[in-house]
This record gives structure tokens, sequence and C-alpha cells, in this order.
């Protein structure tokens, strides 16, 4: 995973340290301290820009990702004007969306991970750049700060997922986690040495061909054996959120009955990986690809789940509604329409989120936002709320803006 580093204003977007050469892929970026740095961050009367940009293969094709970039940065600045900055201010925010959007036009400065983050403020000399793994959805933000909310989540929501990489021959354990993967302690298989039976050797009755074959069989099931039991005693010492299984032929499917129940309840997945070429990077990205298809499968799950419970009081779907239980600290499970979007404002005093100024009576003056969806997500990752973007083209037409399971009635 490549790191791009941070740098003043002064440098010209795709030049100096942050014009995509650092750390070799796969390292793990000094995230704590980069957080760090963020949060301290007081820009005073200036404004940060911060800017999720999600990077998978669909979004790279053709450039898609430039095109809603700037379609998202043309309704930034047609509601700059109703957030009442003062004119320098707005002129400064105009300058830093053309240095984001400039930065990602060359392609040299795009992370070989599917996420990035942005934080530009020209007034504090600020632009820093930030390969994640994930991230929810394409958003960009202006605040008093930077909204390093996902950037903090991205590690605990991501988890510590376990990628075993198998053939005939032995199987190689891998630890995969939001930033990095690192080789475990591998196993070496007991395998039948020489060459297949030949007819001549097998004696009356064919017996010989049949002992070999079984001899094969009882190999692989006693494999299979020791890799469910190597990797169970992995989960033992620390538990994982995740198991893929990697392998080149049917052997990825043939393990999962050999694992213990506790153990199948967590394979999210299988991919194609061949042990003897299967190097680190190569494993994390496989594994965030299965990772992904998982989370296609859960969003189908949990909007399900949702419009059940809509029916028993258990959840609630549509803006207006979500944002009054998002305030009240009753969602558990925030859903969101990939494409949703809607202008609206703060209330000055209570802090809720609401999009006419109407709902903001005797809640304080209402503040503009641009986008309370995208507000809604920070929100929820500051009060530690489950966040699900849905992307699946189904489930996603199910989810009217917002939508979420309920902690309470």
């Amino acid at each position: 995973m490549g790191a791009i580093g941070s740098r003043s204003s002064s440098d010209g977007p795709g030049t100096g340290a942050g014009s995509g050469r650092g750390p070799a892929r796969n390292e793990v970026p000094e995230v704590a301290e980069r957080l760090a740095r963020l949060s301290a961050v007081d820009p005073g009367p200036h404004r940060v820009v911060t800017c999720y940009l999600k990077l998978e293969p669909r979004d790279r094709s053709r450039g898609k990702y430039l095109i809603k970039l700037k379609n998202r940065v043309r309704s930034v600045a047609r509601a700059l004007p109703r957030l009442g900055l003062a004119r320098s201010v707005q002129e400064e925010v105009a300058r830093d969306l053309e240095r984001i959007q400039e930065y990602l036009r060359n392609p040299a400065n795009l992370p070989s991970t599917q996420g990035l983050a942005i934080f530009a403020c020209e007034g504090i000399g600020l632009f820093e750049a930030m390969p994640l793994p994930v991230v929810h959805r394409s958003r960009l933000g202006l605040d008093r700060a930077p909204l390093v909310r996902e950037l903090a989540s991205v590690e605990d929501e991501f988890g510590r997922l376990l990628t075993v990489v198998l053939d005939r021959t032995g199987a190689r354990f891998f630890e995969v986690t939001a930033y990095g993967c690192r080789e475990l302690p591998g196993l070496r298989a007991d395998s039948t040495r020489g060459s297949r039976f030949h007819g001549d050797q097998s004696g009356p009755g064919g017996w010989g061909e049949h002992t070999y074959h079984n001899r094969i069989r009882e190999e692989k099931q006693r494999h299979y054996e020791a890799i469910a039991r190597e990797l169970f005693a992995i989960d033992r010492r620390q538990p994982a959120h995740g198991i893929v299984i990697g392998a080149t032929g049917p052997d990825a499917a043939a393990v999962e009955p050999f694992l213990h129940s506790y153990l199948v309840e967590r394979v999210i997945g299988t991919t194609r990986l061949n042990p003897k070429e299967a190097t680190p990077p190569l494993v994390h990205a496989a594994t965030l690809v299965v990772r992904q298809a998982w989370e296609r499968n859960e969003e189908r799950e949990v909007v399900h789940e949702m419009r059940e419970g809509v029916g028993s009081g258990w959840a609630i779907n549509g803006i207006d509604r979500t944002l009054r239980a998002l305030a009240r600290g009753q969602i558990r499970t925030l859903l969101v329409h990939a494409d949703a979007g809607e202008p609206g404002f703060r209330c000055g005093t209570s802090g809720r989120l609401a999009r006419t100024e109407r709902e903001c009576r005797h809640e304080g003056e209402p503040i503009p936002v641009l986008d309370v969806v995208d507000d809604a997500i920070e929100e929820a990752l500051r009060q530690g709320v489950d966040v699900n973007v849905v992307y699946e083209p189904k489930a996603r037409e199910e989810v009217d803006g917002l939508a979420g399971l309920l902690r309470f009635r």
C-alpha cells in the first residue's frame, strides 16, 4: 500500500513529497501519527476541505472517479454562497478544490489501494493525502477541522482477517489488516512421492491402484485436517473477523468441511491463489476483493432486515426520520443509499441535522451544511454506529436516502 506524504500549499499538486513517492506498496503507514497531527489542526477563520475518494476498479475505469469528483466539486462550488463564509474564505476553498482536482488528474498520484483521503486548507498550508484500503463512499466535506472520523475508524471496521493459501504440498497463512499483510508460520503436507501408479505393478485384481488412490485421499484429508487445526489455533490466540481460503483448484472449497463450526461461520469467501507465487501484497489485494464481494452480500441481508424491521417498529426508512433518530442516539446501523445527497442544515443549539430551516425551530440558528447525508455518515461515525453504504443495485433502491436499524424504539 503506497503512502503519499504531506506537503505545504506552496508545492504544486503532483510535486514534492505528495507526488506518490514513499514507502513500498503494502507497507503500513504511520496512520496514528498522521491522524494525531490532523486532529490537532486549527485552521482559525479558514476552512478545511476533506475529500474521501473510492478507487475501486470500476471507479478507475475510464477515469470515472474524476467525473464523479468534478460533479461533487461543482455542487460544492454552487453551495458555497449559502454557507455564509467570507469572500476570501470562499476563494480559498475554491482554490483548494482545484488543487485536489489537479492532484488527482495525475495517475502517478493515485495509490494502489481502493480509497484515498485528502485534506486541504490553503490558509494554513495544509495538503495531506493518505491511501486507504476502503472508504464508505466518495464525498467532499467542508468544516472548521479535517473530517478524520472515517480515517480513524478504518482499521477497526476492517478488522483482522486470516487468509490461508494452499495446495497439495502445503499451506501458507497470512494475517490481513486494513493497512497490510504479514505471513505467519506455514505447514508442509505429507505427500506420496513418485509417479502415478502403473498398471503393470498392480498385482492381481488391481489392488495396487486402489491402495494408491486411497493413500492419496487419506493424505489430502490429513492435510485439510491439519490446516483446520492450525486455523483454529491461530484464531484462539487472536480471534479473526473473517477467513479467506485461497487455492488454484477445488482445494479451497474442500477445506471448509474440516473447519470447526466456530470458524465456518466466519468464512467470507474463496479466491484463486497459488501458494508458490503468493506474496503479501498479492494476498492483501485478493483478500480485499473477497471482502468486497462479501460486503455486497451483507448489504442485501441488512436491507432485508431493515424492511422487516420497519413493519415491527425496529427500523426506519427515509432521510428525515433517520436524521431525527440519529440525533436521539437510536440508530445502531445506518444504511446509506450510495448516490443519495441533500443540502440541509445543522441546528445551532441541538446540533441536529435537518433538511429544512423550519425543522430547527426552538433548536438554535440553522447553520447550512453541504450535504446532510455526508454529515449523517460523519455523525454516525462519531457515535460509533455501524455505517453501511449500499451499492448493490437492487438493495440500494430499497433505501430512501437514509435508513436505520434501531437500538431502541
